[in-house]
């Protein structure tokens, strides 16, 4: 179930583009630590207090000391400004001690969560998504709401004091000169409001160029090779700099509003120390008040507006990090296509029996991928899944996995509704094998342990064994324990697939997935991993997308399809003899004259 302060977007994007909504949002994180922020709004208190009373001090000194010549008085109020400004000194370091720390806190809380969003979303919205853009709200926008929390916050809420302070000080003193220099604030809120809306916009285009930038980053490292190869390098170039230009600009524009608001607030600033300057001569011309109170006044008046050019100062950073947190809470907001029902039970263990009933799916509407497709494979069965370039086959398997729902009709494992049941508890007993092989960085012990992490050294050792992988392991410069680089760069295309297979073997899973498994493999290799896949097809459910000719032939039914659809079925020898599509794809992919037996080329990929 969704947390109900995750929901402050009723009312759609622009709602959720509210700046007051996502404040009140980012304050509603502040909740748990109640209490330590109460003693940081005490230490706040405590600071405004102290710069409201220094002007009052500093008027008394020049009334009662230097108008009068009263030495004795002149050492107890200048130990009393020390006092106050000591105060200040040390109540401003632990409020904003305490904020920062406070703010560390909730910054890892977020980054958690963020990323367990992002693990837990659907494959559609992840399809749809740049990975570098999701970067960018993981890493840019958090560090943008950092700032928010560790500066912004602590001096906004001081300032809010400050002014505070000072308002009560100078209306106790002399509510002429007060309401004089009240005057302006009607102007200053409404220049405020102004830049803030124009530098909103500004902000949020520069966090969202900037996850251009980061999109396009990581695209074009990931394909250098590529580029490299067909000689794209200069048009990766011209593309990256479009998009760092859109970036620049957007923040230009932004600097450029924000840098107006200064010098706004700076003249309202002076035109009411005029104002003040004159009224309060007025004022002691008539023997209204003091020259001490017109003195303290004037250091009001600078008091007065400092919290405004904090503001001013902080500005840009705060626009920032509302606008980052706009996208963070976009992110945290998305509900996932595929959700676990409330009352959604155990698998429990799967014996095998997987069954499609009149199913149909599209991932746009109005664009069937799959149509009524059904078919039924028993416990043990290894199901050969052959047809055109997106016919559907890597749908139907990814249906079995439950990384999409149908969008009619039923996947049912062991007569269990797929939709409801635990999504952990299925995957938890499902294998999955690619054409390209993902590894992470780290060991080849810690890649083939992810396929269960509590594995022993000797349990790895075994499935590597098993996976005829142990072999060339034990040819790395430091065996099991050597580093495989970013997405196994550091191995071949063979041996990652081979330490991608004895993961699948350590698993033990009751339902296993080959989508392409040997299709970008040599032949020596090939001959490995099919003894390997011999190993680990026993015993379990298998689905073959695509596969060598052996496990093809070998396979208990084999699913032809084209145009979303099944049809034809059966296994290798009845399909021949049909004399349908497979034969067709067999004839021209599959069949060698000279010796049938041998390793044939790859069926047609998905």
């Amino acid at each position: 179930m969704r947390n109900p302060l995750r929901a402050i977007s009723e009312s759609g994007e622009d709602r959720a583009r509210n700046r007051g909504a996502v404040l009140r949002r980012l304050l509603v994180e502040l909740k748990p630590y109640k209490g330590v922020i109460a003693l940081a709004v005490v230490m706040m208190a405590l600071s405004g207090a102290a710069q409201g009373l220094s002007p009052l001090i500093t008027g008394q000194i020049v009334d009662k000391v230097l108008l009068t010549g009263d030495l004795p008085s002149l050492t107890r109020m200048a130990l009393l400004l020390v006092l106050a400004y000591l105060v200040n000194m040390v109540a401003t370091r632990f409020q904003i001690y305490l904020v920062s720390r406070t703010g560390q806190q909730i910054l890892a809380k977020l980054r958690n969560e963020v990323f367990a969003k992002v693990e837990s979303l659907s494959l559609k919205y992840l399809e749809s998504k740049q990975a570098g853009d999701l970067m960018s709200r993981l890493i840019n926008d958090i560090d943008a709401l950092n700032n928010f929390f560790t500066q912004v916050l602590s001096q906004f809420i001081g300032a809010a004091f400050t002014l505070g302070g000072i308002l009560v000080a100078m209306l106790l003193l002399s509510w002429q000169l007060g309401l004089a220099v009240l005057m302006v604030v009607p102007i200053l809120l409404v220049v405020t409001n102004v830049f803030s809306r124009m530098a909103r916009r500004a902000f949020r285009q520069t966090r969202e160029t900037l996850g251009d930038v980061s999109a396009n980053l990581e695209e074009e490292l990931g394909g250098v090779r590529v580029a490299q190869a067909f000689n794209r390098t200069q048009e990766n170039v011209r593309r990256f700099a479009r998009s760092n230009a859109a970036n620049r600009d957007a923040n230009v524009s932004a600097t450029a509003i924000t840098s107006a608001f200064t010098p706004a607030v700076d003249l309202l600033s002076t035109l009411d120390m005029a104002l003040v300057a004159a009224l309060g001569g007025f004022l002691v011309i008539r023997g209204v008040i003091s020259v001490g109170t017109v003195v303290a006044f004037i250091q009001y008046v600078q008091s007065f507006f400092r919290p405004f050019q904090t503001v001013t100062q902080l500005w840009t950073i705060a626009q920032s990090a509302f606008a980052a947190a706009e996208r963070v809470f976009d992110l945290l907001d998305m509900e996932a296509t595929v959700e676990d029902k409330p009352d959604a039970v155990e698998m429990g263990r799967i014996e095998g029996h997987v069954r499609f009933e009149e199913v149909d799916f599209s991932y746009e509407e109005g664009q069937p991928v799959l149509e009524k497709v059904s078919f039924e494979a028993l416990p043990g069965q290894t199901i050969a899944l052959v047809g055109p370039t997106g016919a559907g086959k890597t749908t139907m398997v990814s249906l079995i996995a439950r990384f999409y729902d149908p969008t009619s009709g039923r996947v049912l494992i062991d007569g269990k509704d797929l939709r409801d049941v635990r999504q952990l508890s299925l995957r938890s007993q499902m294998g999955l094998v690619t054409q390209e092989p993902f590894l992470f960085s780290g060991s080849v012990m810690d890649n083939i342990r992810y396929g269960h992490l509590d594995a022993s050294d000797e349990e790895v050792m075994a499935a590597a064994h098993a996976a005829n992988a142990e072999e060339f392991i034990l040819r790395l410069p430091e065996g099991y324990q050597t580093e495989v680089g970013q997405r196994g760069s550091l191995l071949s295309q063979g041996q990652r697939q081979l330490i991608s297979i004895a993961r699948a073997v350590l698993a033990d899973p009751r339902i296993l997935i080959l989508d392409e498994a040997t299709a970008s493999i040599d032949t020596r290799t090939e001959v490995l991993i099919q003894k390997a896949l011999g190993q680990l097809l026993k015993g379990r459910t298998s689905f073959v997308i695509a596969h060598r000719l052996s496990t093809v032939r070998n396979a208990d039914q084999v699913l032809v399809i084209d145009q979303s659809r099944i049809v034809e079925r059966g296994t290798h020898e009845e399909l021949i003899q049909k004399n349908g599509l497979y034969a067709e794809l067999y004839r021209r992919q599959f069949y060698q004259p000279e010796e049938e037996s041998a390793p044939a080329a790859p069926a047609v990929s998905s």
